[in-house]
């Protein structure tokens, strides 16, 4: 019996510790913030394109080609790809950067960086009018309402340049509500 369990619990971690490097599986096509922006741009709905074009996530990818994301993936260990190339830098530096080449409309562009769907999921088939305009629709077609804890997937210490984040204080900075639809 013991060495059932014994045997149970080592396939157990081997399976916790290939779920970490196994790609996460897309559902719905990613299309890029361009698709979004046609409708997420009107001041009067709340320029939510606006607002992350004026963030940080927009410069999210550029910031990986630098000499400082040079040392802070050596710092890591990470060092053996070069940063834009990188899954530890990529996962938080560029939605859908793992997804299959299938999964990425002809738009896509992983220059945008954390782009709308890095937080939102991709957009395929939530973008349309008619499915937006209905948000339980939306969230059935692969729309992702973000939570606190989905931030802390990527601002947390396991970034070689983690500074203490505070959810309360950074969220205003990207606040995008659509004031029409509260």
């Amino acid at each position: 019996m013991k060495h059932f369990a014994g045997l149970l619990m080592t396939a157990l971690i081997l399976v916790f510790l290939l779920s970490f490097s196994a790609r996460a599986e897309y559902k719905h096509q990613f299309v890029g913030a361009s698709k979004c922006r046609v409708c997420h741009m009107s001041k009067k709905k709340g320029d939510q394109y606006g607002v992350w074009k004026e963030s940080k996530h927009t410069k999210a990818y550029e910031t990986l080609i630098t000499e400082e994301a040079k040392k802070a993936a050596e710092k890591a260990g990470k060092a053996d790809k070069p940063p834009q190339e990188n899954p530890a830098c990529l996962k938080c530096h560029v939605a859908g950067w793992d997804a299959p080449a299938e999964m990425l409309d002809t738009k896509y562009d992983k220059t945008e960086g954390v782009s709308c769907e890095a937080c939102h999921g991709p957009g395929k088939d939530y973008s349309k009018l008619s499915v937006m305009q209905d948000k339980e629709l939306a969230i059935q077609n692969g729309l992702i309402i973000p939570k606190k804890e989905d931030c802390l997937t990527c601002h947390n210490q396991e970034s070689p340049t983690y500074k203490p984040f505070d959810y309360d204080t950074f969220w205003p900075k990207i606040a995008h509500d659509n004031p029409e639809t509260k």
